[in-house]
């Protein structure tokens, strides 16, 4: 194999408010330095390297590379696909039965002359990677893998800051801002703002704080009932918490009482233990997907909490309202394209020194910005909790922390 260098790159899972930029960003980076790299973008993810489908960057698409830093969603598309859950790709049509689909996707690779792989994704795409890394190691086809972390729930190991999460956050709290006049439609509102977050609550509270910086000014006329507290958030629920529906309810209604209006921001992952539980004591079946997670909008957690809430607050109607595909799909705001920058730019370096891994500021080495090692890599990653920042939100929408959760009817 020559040591010039052929670039292949892919994005997984689920969008976020970084993927396009990404690709742009790595396409300027590597023309900048050699725009005799080849390049080629795998369509639709790990299916597309399946399928051997593919678009190869020509000089054209170089040279309007920066216009992908003004988009959201991914150009090239994602599916999820796990080349370890060979029964799932099978029936999927990716690979034949009996094939192994990491060697399907390193001989497609091979096949293709990439040296070269970036992996744009979160957790489950990384996880992935580094099985297909360690495969293309154990069965000597001597390609690098370099992942970019992108998730905007922020909780991949030992990664500070994922890529989009920031826009994401910023992006619900823009969404929300119209929505919660929804509470003029209808006396006594309960309005249940669903953000994304199976195991992490960090986007929930990151765009309860951008949402309350939104709305923090004095253009009110609260005399007419044009108020900030009517438009603020009265709750936040999240996985790492414990929260006492019992206690917050009788809080809640008396903020109901007195603003005839209640604004829930819930995490789309709080509670789903307890409602995967009382659908399989019902012999309800729990769909999941392939990587085994819970599919949630099928769950509908936003929904259970407003069943739970709406009998104790007296709340004439509920409104449940969610802002994921909204947020994820926007484009990077500028905090974000800084951090993009960095990484994409790291990525090209890394990949042209010889070396492997995910791309990100390590918390366990001082957050410096390096490649990660694969293996380190892993998925729900809690919020901290008792972040100052996330314990004054609470104080001052005078919500208390670290109750016992209680689900029982």
């Amino acid at each position: 194999m020559s040591d010039q260098k052929k670039i292949g790159i892919l994005t997984a899972g689920g969008l976020a408010p970084c993927l396009s930029s990404a690709i742009g960003g790595l396409i300027e980076r590597y023309t900048e330095i050699d725009p005799s790299i080849e390049i080629l973008c795998y369509v639709g993810g790990y299916k597309g390297l399946l399928k051997g489908e593919s678009i190869k960057v020509t000089p054209e698409i170089r040279k309007h590379a920066g216009t992908l830093h003004r988009y959201g969603g991914s150009p090239i598309g994602n599916s999820r696909v796990k080349l370890t859950n060979v029964k799932d790709c099978v029936k999927r049509g990716l690979v034949k039965e009996g094939e192994n689909p990491q060697k399907v996707a390193a001989d497609q690779l091979v096949k293709d002359g990439i040296t070269v792989l970036h992996t744009i994704g979160g957790d489950d795409t990384n996880t992935a990677a580094a099985d297909l890394a360690k495969f293309l190691a154990e069965n000597d086809y001597g390609l690098q893998v370099i992942g970019l972390p992108k998730t905007i729930d922020n909780d991949v190991y030992p990664i500070r800051q994922s890529l989009g999460a920031w826009t994401a956050a910023e992006q619900g709290a823009v969404y929300f801002e119209n929505v919660v006049s929804e509470h003029n439609a209808n006396p006594r509102m309960l309005i249940i703002h669903e953000v994304m977050g199976r195991n992490c609550g960090w986007l929930t509270a990151a765009t309860a704080a951008e949402y309350r910086a939104l709305i923090d000014h004095d253009d009110y006329v609260p005399e007419i009932g044009l108020s900030m507290e009517r438009r603020d958030v009265h709750a936040i629920f999240i996985p790492e918490m414990e929260v006492d529906l019992k206690a917050e309810a009788a809080r809640l209604k008396k903020v109901m009482d007195k603003h005839d209006c209640v604004n829930i921001f819930i995490s789309e992952g709080a509670g789903v233990e307890a409602i995967v539980a009382e659908m399989e004591s019902k012999g309800e079946e729990v769909p999941r997907d392939a990587f085994g997670h819970v599919k949630l909008d099928a769950v509908n957690p936003g929904k259970w909490f407003g069943q739970q809430f709406a009998e104790m607050l007296d709340a004439e109607k509920v409104l449940v309202q969610k802002s994921g595909y909204f947020a994820r799909a926007a484009a990077a705001n500028a905090e974000d394209l800084r951090l993009i920058k960095s990484c994409t730019d790291l990525a090209v370096q890394v990949a042209l020194e010889g070396g492997s891994g995910v791309i990100g500021h390590d918390e366990d080495q001082n957050n410096i910005l390096r490649a990660i090692e694969f293996e380190r890599i892993k998925g729900g990653k809690p919020f901290d909790i008792d972040a100052e920042w996330f314990e004054d939100l609470l104080d001052e929408i005078g919500q208390p922390k670290g109750a016992k959760l209680e689900v029982s009817h």
